[in-house]
């Protein structure tokens, strides 16, 4: 079903309540930090139960719920990162690890940052091409088989204390491809952070520590993109319940992600992806996926 607009903003979440949207707000929450597409699931999901799509407003908003998540997960490398780049700066030791890794962070978060700018009036408009069920299928077609390359390629010998800002910047980039929906920021900087060599629970690490300026930046924006459409307070409180539902979940998400990539592989997020990318191009062309 049609998602609705609010001034021009994707906002069909509205239209579905409190209990639907914090059933949704449990698979965003989950399929946010797993590397396999949230945008796909947003409109698999609803269009399987009859519900109306959530719109990409959603799903943007929901970057808040993978931020608390991912803070609260990574608070002790968060808070070792911040103590030692401040510490850095007053001793003016600009070659302390800490320091190097933070500004590195910043420095792979501009790609994402501009290219989102250049692109925002065409992601979240209603009826955006980008979100088409073929661009998403084959984007998780594409994504599984760069995984499982980099699954059988490489050799997941490095730790995160040996990356430099080559491969920062490499993660960076792959961050750009999350802007396509089908592709997942967590799969596409996890796949890239894999072709680095890094160990698979290092290379999850390096993805959600990257991506926080980004998964920030994002929220933020689309909740100020609310605001300046007036969204009313039902619309906010429907909205609230979606973040905390998806909070609890996406953090859920990250145990299991990490618990996955340690004690097994990648493998299980290949079959999954590649599964997901052909359920949406069969739907579509078979008409019961709209």
């Amino acid at each position: 079903m049609a998602s609705a607009c609010t001034n021009g903003l994707d906002t069909g979440f509205v239209d579905l309540g409190y209990m639907k949207v914090a059933a949704l707000g449990v698979v965003q929450g989950i399929s946010e930090l797993l590397p396999i597409s949230s945008t796909a699931h947003m409109r698999i999901v609803p269009a399987l139960l009859g519900w109306k799509d959530p719109g990409s407003a959603f799903s943007a908003a929901m970057q808040l719920a993978a931020l608390a998540a991912v803070v609260s997960y990574f608070w002790g490398d968060i808070r070792t990162l911040a103590v030692g780049s401040l510490a850095a700066v007053r001793r003016r030791d600009f070659n302390d690890w800490s320091f190097r890794f933070v500004f590195w962070i910043g420095l792979a978060t501009i790609p994402i940052g501009l290219t989102g700018i250049l692109l925002s009036h065409t992601l979240n408009t209603c009826g955006s091409p980008l979100r088409s069920l073929p661009v998403i299928g084959i984007s998780c077609i594409v994504m599984a088989a760069l995984l499982a390359i980099a699954e059988l390629y490489c050799n997941h010998k490095r730790t995160l204390d040996h990356v430099s800002l080559k491969d920062a910047m490499i993660v960076g980039f792959a961050q750009v491809g999350a802007l396509i929906p089908g592709v997942s920021r967590s799969g596409s900087t996890l796949t890239a952070a894999l072709f680095l060599d890094l160990k698979r629970e290092e290379a999850a690490r390096f993805s959600f520590l990257l991506g926080l300026p980004a998964i920030a930046l994002a929220g933020l924006k689309e909740l100020w993109e609310l605001h300046k459409a007036h969204l009313d307070f039902h619309g906010w409180s429907v909205l609230s319940v979606g973040l905390l539902v998806a909070s609890i979940s996406a953090f859920a998400a990250i145990w299991g992600l990490l618990r996955i990539l340690e004690r097994f592989s990648a493998w299980p997020f290949v079959a999954y992806r590649a599964f997901i990318g052909v359920l949406l191009l069969v739907g579509f062309y078979g008409g019961f996926l709209i």
